[in-house]
């Protein structure tokens, strides 16, 4: 009868080299990362700069935020007397 499986051939072996062995390596240095890249602090001229030029936006957007209440409150007193006459 025919055997699904051919016969298994172990290879073999070779015989562990006892030749000169290679000369280890000393361990390598722990890795130890870099800190974080961290800027000088700005002159006080810079500093003051920025600190304008970031008023000049908040008065922009307190600008923005008035005309809005304007706008809105004007929308109730015309929104409130139409109402009163109906």
């Amino acid at each position: 009868m025919y055997s699904p499986y051919p016969p298994y051939v172990q290879a073999p072996q070779q015989p562990p080299q006892t030749a000169q062995q290679p000369a280890q390596q000393p361990p390598a240095a722990p890795y130890y990362p870099l800190p974080p890249f961290v800027p000088s602090p700005p002159t006080p001229e810079q500093e003051i700069e920025a600190l304008e030029a970031y008023k000049a936006d908040l008065e922009e957007e307190l600008k923005g935020i008035e005309a809005r209440i304007k706008e809105l409150r004007e929308s109730l007193t015309k929104g409130g007397e139409g109402e009163a006459g109906k």
